[in-house]
C-alpha cells in the first residue's frame, strides 16, 4: 500500500455503529436465483432521463435486448434478461416513484439461463487491449449504473471531462449497511473480475492512483483483493486501503473523507475534487460488459434478515419481483412484519410484493415486528430533549432536529437555509434519537414538498 499517497484517517466525522448482522449470510456463497416466468422491467432504473419503451405488446424479444433508452446524455439504457414476448407496456410497483412505466416480458421457459462469468478472467487480464472510447461505449450500451444504490449512470461518471479532470478512483468495497453481504461476496468470488473492472474504469477516465477502500470487518475480502493485485500486472499504482467499520462509510462523500482527507463541497459531487467513485459490483459489470459485450441483466442480491427461512446471496435477473425471491428462500416466517429493498436503514418498505428488484437492488431484507418496534412494548414519541446525539453522528456535519421542526411547522424556507439538501437520508439521527422522532422522515418529506413547491413556482 502506498502509504505516502493516502492522507485521510480511515474515518470520518460522525456515523455510528449499528449490529451488522452480515454473520447469517456471509459464508453463503453467490448461487443461481429463481427461474423466472416473466420479468418486469422498469424504464426508471438510473439517475436521470428516464427511458422510453422501444417495443411494443407482443414483440418477441431475446435476452441482452435493449427494450428502453433515451437520447439524453445522463440516462442508461435497459434490456431484457429473457428470451420471450412483451405482454404488456404498463405502470408497475417502483419502490420509490410509486408507480412507474414497466414493460412485462412473458419468459420462454426453454430460454438460456445467464451464467455467472467469474471464470472468464484471471490475473493475465490486459486492459491495454481497449481504448477509453470502447470503454465508455460499452458501458454506455450495457446500461451501466451505480450498483452501490445511487444508480448514476457509469459512463457519465468515468468518462474524461477537461473542465473536471480526475486525479483519483476510488473503489467501494465498504457495504455498510447491516445484513447486506452481496458485494463482500463478489469482493470474494469475483476478485479478478473485479479488478479487470477497475483497471478498464482507470484507463478510461485517465486517473493516477486507485483506492480500493474496505471495511476492517471483511478481513477474508482484503486478503483476496491484495493477492490478487499482487498477481496482476499493471497494478502499481493500485492499492488497498482498509477503513474504519462505520456507517455510512459507504457513502461517498465519507469514503472520500476516509481516504483522502478531502471534502465534498455541499451540493458538489467528487469530480469536482478530481475524484471518481465506483461500486465493486459496478467494476465487475464493467468488466462483463467490456469484454464479453454483456448487458446489465443480472446481479447479485442478499435476501436476509430475522424473518426469512432461507437468506443467502442469489444471482438473479432484474425484473425477479420480490414475491419470487421470497418463495425461493422458503418464504417469511410467521414473526415477519416489514419487508425492505436494501438494508435497515436506508432501505426502502415496499407494502406490494409484485415490486421488481432493479439494477440498484442489493438486498431485500425482511424484518420482525420486534425489530421496527411494533412488538409487546409500542415505540412511544416523546418531546426532543435537546441531548445533540442526531448532531453527533450526522455524517454530513447538519442539524437534523432543526430541519425535522421546520418540516413539521411548514416552514419550507428554513429547512431550506438548514441544508436540508445535504441530507443523504441514511438514517443515523433516527437510529440513536432518545425521543423515537423519525427526523428521516421529516426530512424525507420535506424534499418532496420543496421540490413540488419549486416546481410550481413560475420561472
Amino acid at each position: 500500500m502506498n502509504i505516502l499517497a493516502i492522507k485521510g484517517r480511515g474515518t470520518f466525522q460522525g456515523g455510528m455503529h449499528p449490529p451488522e448482522k452480515k454473520n447469517i449470510t456471509a459464508d453463503c456463497a453467490i448461487s443461481p436465483g429463481p427461474v423466472i416466468k416473466q420479468a418486469t422491467i422498469l424504464l426508471s432504473q438510473h439517475l436521470g432521463v428516464i427511458c422510453k419503451p422501444l417495443v411494443s405488446k407482443g414483440d418477441v424479444v431475446q435476452a441482452g435486448r435493449i427494450i428502453g433508452d433515451d437520447q439524453a446524455f445522463v440516462t442508461a439504457p435497459v434490456h431484457s434478461p429473457v428470451n420471450g414476448r412483451v405482454k404488456e407496456i404498463s405502470l408497475q410497483p417502483h419502490a420509490v416513484l410509486g408507480r412507474c412505466l414497466g414493460i412485462v416480458i412473458e419468459a420462454d421457459p426453454q430460454g438460456p439461463v445467464k451464467q455467472i462469468a467469474a471464470d472468464k478472467f484471471t490475473a493475465q487480464f490486459d486492459e491495454t487491449k481497449y481504448n477509453p472510447e470502447q470503454i465508455c461505449s460499452a458501458a454506455r450500451t450495457a446500461g451501466l449504473v451505480g450498483m452501490g444504490g445511487a444508480g448514476f449512470p457509469t459512463r457519465v461518471k468515468i468518462e474524461p471531462n477537461p473542465k473536471q479532470p480526475k486525479d483519483v478512483l476510488i473503489i467501494n468495497g465498504c457495504e455498510c449497511e447491516p445484513y447486506i453481504t452481496c458485494d463482500y461476496r463478489v469482493m470474494l468470488e469475483w476478485t479478478y473480475q473485479v479488478l479487470a473492472g477497475v483497471k478498464l474504469a482507470r484507463l478510461a477516465g485517465g486517473v493516477k492512483k486507485v483506492f480500493i477502500g474496505i471495511e476492517d470487518n471483511k478481513p477474508l475480502a482484503i486478503e483476496a483483493m491484495e493477492r490478487a493485485i499482487g498477481k496482476c500486472k499493471g497494478t502499481e499504482n493500485i492499492s488497498v486501503v482498509v477503513v474504519k467499520t462505520k456507517y455510512p462509510q459507504g457513502g461517498e462523500r465519507q469514503l472520500i473523507e476516509s481516504i483522502l482527507g478531502r471534502n465534498v463541497p455541499t451540493g458538489g459531487i467528487p469530480p469536482m475534487i478530481g475524484v471518481v467513485v465506483l461500486n465493486v459490483a459496478t467494476c465487475a459489470a464493467l468488466a462483463e460488459a467490456v469484454v464479453l459485450g454483456n448487458p446489465l441483466t443480472h446481479r447479485v442480491i442478499t435476501v436476509a434478515g430475522e424473518a426469512i427461512a432461507k437468506p443467502g446471496n442469489f444471482y438473479v435477473p432484474i425484473g425477479t419481483t420480490v414475491q419470487e425471491l421470497i418463495d425461493f428462500c422458503g418464504g417469511v416466517t410467521e414473526k415477519s412484519a416489514k419487508v425492505l429493498l436494501g438494508g435497515p436503514m436506508m432501505g426502502i418498505a415496499i407494502g406490494d410484493l409484485s415490486t421488481p428488484v432493479t439494477k440498484t437492488t442489493g438486498a431485500v431484507t425482511i424484518l420482525t415486528g420486534e425489530q421496527i418496534g411494533k412488538a409487546k412494548f409500542e415505540r412511544r414519541q416523546t418531546a426532543c430533549i435537546r441531548c445533540g446525539r442526531c448532531l453527533q453522528v450526522c455524517p454530513e456535519h447538519i442539524n437534523p432536529t432543526r430541519i425535522a421542526h421546520a418540516v413539521k411547522y411548514d416552514k419550507l424556507d428554513l429547512a431550506e437555509s438548514y441544508y436540508i439538501s445535504a441530507c443523504m437520508e441514511c438514517g443515523c439521527c433516527s437510529f440513536v434519537c432518545p425521543a423515537n422522532i423519525e427526523l428521516t422522515g421529516y426530512i424525507k418529506t420535506g424534499k418532496i414538498f420543496l421540490a413540488r413547491k419549486k416546481k410550481r413556482m413560475p420561472k
